[in-house]
């Protein structure tokens, strides 16, 4: 039986396959657009065709977060029999605020919950990978344009995500990850006022931090994400974390046996992002 991973083109399905063939696991990855992908098969996550297609023959699924087909991902995915099922979702899913319940998040996780395959939500909290996205600023204006500059994060490596998932994928259903939500963090709590430091310390590209107001923020980012529930869940996330340190999840330590990676280790790991 095969382990399918969803969302192939993004950094953490590719590095959850990249471990899981190393060790030899026979991995089928899945895609909207797989063209580029070695041995990916097409996946519409709407069509239930073409999800049974995907699912035939696999026993465990690497799945990314997507309210629109969760109820129809666990519907096909109990037919065909799958036995466990690892979902990246969110931090925000379980945040402290009044946005919470309708992130788009928390959704899925109550969709796919409701299987009787094993489930383990992953949620990690701020991605390292949000840099990639300030580059397109800098380069084009110099500045990054951010709300609540001065809210505590503890952002984490994609790889220490993938390093999860993976360990979970290797124990498979019927261990200690069935039912387990895992909060995931990575192993320093900054603002990103001090990432923005550290990204000018480390590369020497100079840049101006620009703290939006909410109602800048809602007008600027507000036209780049699709769910308004999921903006205004981040932006009451952001508003809670001013002021108060960010709390470090031992999960990736726990579950991989080492410490999580840092932010300058990102930036080493990423040496073109800010620089080309």
């Amino acid at each position: 039986m095969s382990i399918l991973i969803t969302g192939g083109r993004g950094k953490i399905a590719r590095a959850v396959h990249a471990g899981l063939t190393a060790v030899g696991r026979d991995v089928r990855v899945a895609s909207r657009e797989p063209a580029d992908l070695p041995g990916a098969v097409a996946l519409d996550p709407t069509d239930p065709a073409s999800l049974a297609a995907a699912l035939k023959d696999v026993s465990q699924v690497f799945l990314y977060s997507d309210p629109s087909s969760a109820a129809l991902f666990t519907e096909v995915a109990e037919a065909a029999g799958v036995k466990q099922v690892v979902l990246l979702s969110s931090l925000s899913s379980h945040a402290d605020n009044d946005d919470a319940a309708a992130d788009p998040h928390a959704e899925t996780e109550r969709a796919i919950a409701a299987g009787s395959y094993a489930t383990t939500f992953l949620q990690p909290g701020t991605f390292m990978t949000n840099a990639i996205f300030w580059s397109y600023s800098v380069r084009a204006t110099g500045q990054i344009r951010l709300p609540y500059l001065e809210a505590e994060e503890a952002p984490i490596h994609e790889q220490d995500i993938a390093d999860v998932a993976i360990q979970v994928l290797l124990d498979g259903p019927g261990d200690r990850h069935d039912g387990k939500h895992y909060p995931l963090t990575g192993p320093e709590s900054m603002t990103r006022r001090h990432q923005i430091e550290l990204i000018t310390e480390i590369t020497g590209v100079p840049i101006e931090p620009v703290d939006l107001t909410p109602a800048q923020a809602r007008e600027e980012m507000g036209s780049s994400m699709r769910n308004p529930a999921q903006l205004e869940s981040l932006m009451s996330y952001w508003a809670s974390r001013l002021g108060s340190p960010h709390p470090i999840e031992p999960t990736v330590e726990l579950l991989t046996a080492r410490p999580g990676r840092t932010f300058p280790t990102w930036l080493a790991d990423h040496p073109a992002v800010f620089t080309r």
